[in-house]
């Protein structure tokens, strides 16, 4: 029996400026364990989505995360939904890709790299 994805986790240096970001981002809410860690839990509906864990770290990022969240605009557009994120905070940043691709990279506010993939309106 294969396994599926049921949670990505994220070490943070500001929590609640993280989550703020992710929920934001994902339409998730937020869920605060009294030991500072945050579950962001998917809308009502969306049975099997993956849930976020964000936990402190005082440990500096220091190169490209080796994993990151590929996102998908809900609509389809992948241009407005790149610039609803850069309008929450997310930053452009540059990895090694050409311009040719189809998708945008884009760091949150702590510099933790994801993508926006632009699948067209399909």
């Amino acid at each position: 029996m294969p396994s599926r994805i049921a949670q990505w986790t994220l070490d943070v240096h500001d929590v609640d400026a993280m989550a703020a970001f992710w929920s934001a981002v994902l339409d998730y809410r937020v869920d605060r364990n009294p030991d500072g860690i945050v579950h962001l839990l998917p809308p009502e509906g969306t049975p099997g989505a993956p849930t976020v864990w964000l936990q402190p770290t005082t440990e500096p990022k220091t190169t490209k995360n080796r994993g990151h969240p590929d996102l998908v605009a809900a609509d389809g557009d992948a241009t407005a939904e790149v610039e609803r994120l850069i309008a929450l905070g997310a930053k452009h940043v540059h990895i090694g890709q050409s311009g040719d691709e189809p998708f945008v990279v884009l760091a949150d506010p702590e510099g933790n790299e994801f993508c926006v993939l632009d699948r067209g309106n399909s």
